[in-house]
C-alpha cells in the first residue's frame, strides 16, 4: 500500500469510529443522560492556540469565535489521530485484516486523554475529581471510549470489505 492510501483508510477509520462512538452519544442524549459539550472544547483549543492550556472552569473562559465548529473538528482530529496510533501500534497489515481486540483495546486506552489531559486542564479536576460525580462521569468516559473502540474495528471491517 502507498502512503496515500495508508493515509486515506486512518483518516476514513478515525472519522467512521468517531461517528459511532457520536451515535452513541446522540443516544444518550436522547435518554436524557448529559453529554459532552463540544462548544467547551472548542474554546479550550482556541484558549490553547492562545497559550492559555489550563482553566479553572472552561465555562466561565471567555468564550472563541466559532468555538462549536472548532470542538466538533478537535473531536475528529482527535478521533482520526487515535486511529492512526492503532495502525501504528499493529501494522498496516491490521487495516487489510482488522481484529477486534486491538480496535477496543486502544478505544479503551485513549480514555487517559480526557480523563488525565483534556478534564484537569478544562477546571474539572484529574479523572473529573472536581466535578460533583467523578466515578460516573468516569464511567461514561470508559464506555464511550469502548464505543471508539467498537467504532474503530466496525469501521475497519467496512473499510476492509469495501476494498477487497
Amino acid at each position: 500500500m502507498t502512503f496515500l492510501q495508508v493515509a486515506t483508510q486512518v483518516f476514513l477509520l478515525g472519522v467512521g469510529a468517531t461517528v459511532v462512538m457520536d451515535m452513541w452519544m446522540f443516544f444518550r442524549k436522547a435518554l436524557g443522560a448529559p453529554t459532552l459539550s463540544f462548544a467547551f472544547v472548542g474554546r479550550w483549543v482556541g484558549h490553547a492556540c492562545q497559550g492559555t492550556f489550563a482553566h479553572p472552569s472552561i465555562g466561565q473562559a471567555t468564550p472563541v469565535r466559532f468555538e462549536v465548529a472548532l470542538g466538533w473538528i478537535a473531536h475528529y482530529a482527535t478521533g482520526v489521530v487515535f486511529a492512526a496510533l492503532l495502525v501504528c501500534i499493529q501494522g498496516v497489515a491490521w487495516l487489510r485484516e482488522p481484529s477486534f481486540l486491538p480496535a477496543f483495546a486502544v478505544g479503551v486506552a485513549t480514555v487517559a486523554v480526557p480523563l488525565f489531559v483534556i478534564q484537569p486542564a478544562m477546571g474539572a479536576g484529574f479523572a473529573s475529581s472536581r466535578t460533583p460525580t467523578p466515578g460516573m462521569n468516569c464511567m461514561r468516559s470508559l464506555i464511550s471510549h469502548g464505543v471508539f473502540g467498537v467504532g474503530l474495528y466496525l469501521s475497519a471491517v467496512m473499510i476492509a470489505s469495501v476494498l477487497q
